[in-house]
């Protein structure tokens, strides 16, 4: 009897230690809290991080496509008509980062490199040659020095006019897919050569409207997570110098392809982009899955290209101030030497209808047009990403220039692009096993909850059987 009951009081204080330390232990969250300090010193882009290597050479593959919006009746938008448009391509290339020059500054808390992209056509990828393949679309050098002599004299506008008739320049042109995207030489930027050399006589979207080479400073994260991956300067500065507010010119976030560990549902990710020549902010959407491994999904807000009459933070993006735009688009021709470019999201996703309405042929769709980011939060790594854009140009009356007379003003679409990338079999086989690796280390301490439930069955079993134990009644003799 004695033995049985030390047996059972042993029993019950092993099943109360277990209980405390497991409960104590994932009520303290000890081992979240271990892991997540070991992540935040773990992922910095330090030399000898594996993180490091990672963001030197991402081995994910990354694809570009172009759609074009080639015009089927050009001559009806000259005379004051709606103009159509049918959508070729995709024309797709493989887009190659290669990160040069790279060095440390201020005792680790900086590393500065210079970014430069090459691309390399994809035919099983694409629907067309883009070297063949002929699209027809607004002559851009044409609207660029129209919208350039606005402010100049009338009669000088006028001489340009006739010169330019005279040249059988017209509104609208038809060149393959790869010299609209890579170049040509252009015949009225060629005599404006002659004139002012330092003009490229030679014009391409890609030559011209892109930043393949990009000198960056990033913030390690070493001395502070949070700052992992945000940029400190682009191309020397600070702050951009082309809009009307010093809120819209600040460079906020990263460059898109890292964000710092241990990213919440609730917070608003930050990153700068070059085409827009502005920061914008990713909220998120919902929880995904991509290759078996658990990410969150963010996306840009739809207030992030609405007008100041529906967001008010945005009127610093007017240029000049106070000459805005409607919701879904962004006008840069102050970052882009005055040509009229405007930015939107493919087929004027989102945008307000009257730009949807102002040409034939578009039809917004969310799972083709919509741009977002699927990020692993544990990590901040991308797992997938499809960042889509669209270029057009802003077509209006221009006294001198009789061609012009009669066009309604429209935000022209000229091409879209859609840059996807997902993380590749082998990196997705490591990121679970380090992300299985991470969960049975945070549930530790279940391991003494679990003893101590065994253990408080097991003492609940030994009392019960105990009480049916009756003592043995010894006969008289």
């Amino acid at each position: 009897m004695a033995l049985r009951a030390c047996t059972i009081y042993t029993t019950g204080i092993v099943c109360i230690i277990f209980l405390s330390v497991g409960i104590t232990l994932l009520l303290t969250q000890v081992f979240q809290t271990m892991i997540h300090n070991q992540l935040k010193k773990e992922i910095t882009l330090t030399e000898k991080s594996q993180v490091f290597e990672l963001w030197k050479n991402i081995p994910s593959a990354v694809y570009r496509e172009h759609y074009f919006f080639d015009v089927t009746n050009p001559e009806v938008f000259v005379a004051g008509g709606k103009a159509a448009v049918r959508q070729i391509g995709p024309y797709t290339y493989r887009v190659y980062s290669e990160k040069g020059n790279v060095k440390f500054l201020e005792n680790d808390r900086k590393i500065s490199t210079q970014i430069r992209k090459t691309y390399v056509f994809v035919p099983e990828k694409s629907s067309g040659d883009p070297e063949v393949d002929i699209v027809r679309t607004v002559n851009i050098p044409y609207v660029a020095v129209m919208n350039k002599l606005n402010s100049y004299p009338f009669w000088l506008r006028r001489l340009v006019s006739f010169w330019m008739d005279r040249m059988g320049i017209n509104f609208f042109i038809s060149r393959t897919v790869h010299e609209v995207l890579w170049g040509y030489k252009d015949p009225l930027l060629s005599l404006i050569h002659t004139v002012r050399p330092r003009v490229d006589d030679h014009f391409g979207l890609m030559k011209n409207g892109t930043h393949d080479d990009e000198d960056f400073v990033f913030h390690t994260g070493k001395h502070d997570y949070m700052d992992f991956g945000k940029i400190d300067t682009w191309n020397g500065l600070r702050e951009m110098p082309c809009w009307s507010s010093k809120e819209s010119n600040m460079i906020n976030g990263t460059d898109g392809t890292l964000f710092h560990p241990l990213i919440s549902r609730n917070e608003l990710l930050y990153v700068f982009a070059a085409d827009l020549c502005r920061s914008i902010h990713l909220g998120y959407v919902e929880d995904v899955e991509v290759k078996g491994i658990q990410a969150y999904r963010f996306s840009p807000p739809v207030d992030v290209l609405m007008s100041p009459t529906d967001n008010p933070a945005n009127e610093g993006f007017c240029v000049p101030a106070g000459d805005c735009l409607g919701n879904g688009v962004l006008k840069v021709s102050s970052c882009q030497k005055g040509v009229p470019f405007v930015m939107s999201l493919p087929h004027f996703y989102q945008a307000d209808p009257k730009y949807i309405n102002g040409v034939e042929g578009l039809n917004p769709r969310k799972e083709e047009h919509e741009t977002y980011l699927d990020l692993q939060p544990m990590t901040g790594f991308p797992i997938r990403a499809c960042v889509r854009g669209q270029v057009n140009i802003l077509l209006k009356k221009v006294e001198g220039f009789p061609k012009t007379n009669d066009i309604k003003e429209t935000i022209f679409p000229i091409l879209f692009v859609n840059m996807t990338g997902t993380i590749d079999d082998e990196s997705a086989s490591k990121m679970r096993a380090l992300l299985l690796n991470l969960t049975l280390l945070s549930n530790i301490p279940l391991l003494p909850v679990a003893m101590g439930v065994i253990m408080l069955l097991l003492l609940i079993f030994m009392v019960c059987r105990n009480r049916q134990k009756k003592p043995e009644v010894k006969p008289d003799c």
